[in-house]
């Protein structure tokens, strides 16, 4: 933790993004904390994929998501209205119970494909 100007205690907590792309789909692997703090970084990599790469499909891997809150998924709905506007979907992978129950209690798992884990298709390949 670290100390606010005001003596109030900060969370500092990083939020880590990485983002494989391949043949018009792109997995973004997102672990830590997505809330207040974090969400401006998580908005500008979203960007950042879509105005470099522009997939027809994103895939959320959230399997590191410990904690969201209505930023993140403020964030996530934003992502998802500009990819639909550009014909493109975006899904969301291998939410945390935590982060599931969010998205259900808000009505968000309607509105967002929620996989298991991230689809087979677009698994990292090894070896």
């Amino acid at each position: 933790m670290t100390r606010g100007g005001d003596g109030a205690s900060v969370r500092a907590v990083e939020l880590k993004v990485s983002t494989r792309s391949h043949a018009g789909h792109a997995v973004m692997a997102i672990a830590g904390e997505i809330d207040l703090y974090t969400a401006p970084r998580l908005q500008s990599e979203f960007t950042r994929l879509l105005e470099e790469t522009g997939p027809d499909r994103v895939v959320i891997d959230m399997s590191g998501v410990e904690f969201c809150d209505s930023t993140g998924m403020n964030v996530l709905l934003s992502a998802l209205k500009r990819l639909k506007e550009r014909g493109g979907v975006l899904e969301v992978a291998a939410p945390r119970p935590a982060v599931r129950k969010i998205l259900q209690v808000t009505g968000l798992d309607s509105v967002f494909t929620v996989h298991e884990s991230v689809p087979a298709e677009l698994a990292e390949k090894t070896g």
